[in-house]
């Protein structure tokens, strides 16, 4: 009976984890809903599931994120060109020597969806994904306007946006 409870509020925080990723991604203008036009393909989305802990281990956060299944994506077709920004071990080094040379704090920072708000080139459409609350119209997908985790061109697109703003 504990394990069926424990079940049921789980679920529950798994349910509110979706809409509010589905909240947010809205709330960025990350697609519209469309039918798929004639001769287009479409890929596949999933959710991933992750539970977040403290230091002591207990569950702190249900967090999804949606992804596109990007391994899907066929070049040419789906993306043109696609980047991946490397850091050098002396971009990293450097600031650490100078930190501690003058006795300085580092402090780090963590934006949330900061790498999926780059806007697509392409036209890309994507399945709705399984156990979306949003399947009542089943024969529609997303065009995607900005893009998202699992997607070939992600890293490319943020670059832009990030090279634009510095």
């Amino acid at each position: 009976m504990v394990k069926e409870a424990i079940d049921l509020i789980e679920g529950k925080l798994w349910k509110n984890a979706m809409e509010e990723e589905l909240e947010s991604l809205k709330k960025n203008d990350t697609w519209d809903r469309v039918t798929l036009p004639n001769g287009r393909r479409n890929i596949a989305s999933k959710w991933i599931f992750k539970k977040k802990t403290n230091s002591v281990g207990h569950v702190e956060k249900f967090k999804l994120q949606l992804v596109a299944k990007g391994y899907l994506q066929v070049e040419g077709v789906d993306f043109d060109e696609i980047f991946s920004p490397i850091a050098k071990l002396t971009s990293i080094i450097l600031p650490m020597y100078l930190a501690t040379k003058f006795d300085l704090e580092i402090e780090q920072m963590d934006v949330m969806r900061t790498f999926i708000l780059g806007d697509l080139e392409e036209e890309i459409y994507m399945k709705q994904p399984e156990g979306s609350p949003m399947k009542e119209i089943e024969e529609l997908v997303f065009r995607l306007k900005k893009s998202l985790y699992g997607l070939k061109q992600t890293p490319r697109m943020w670059y832009q946006k990030f090279d634009s703003y510095i």
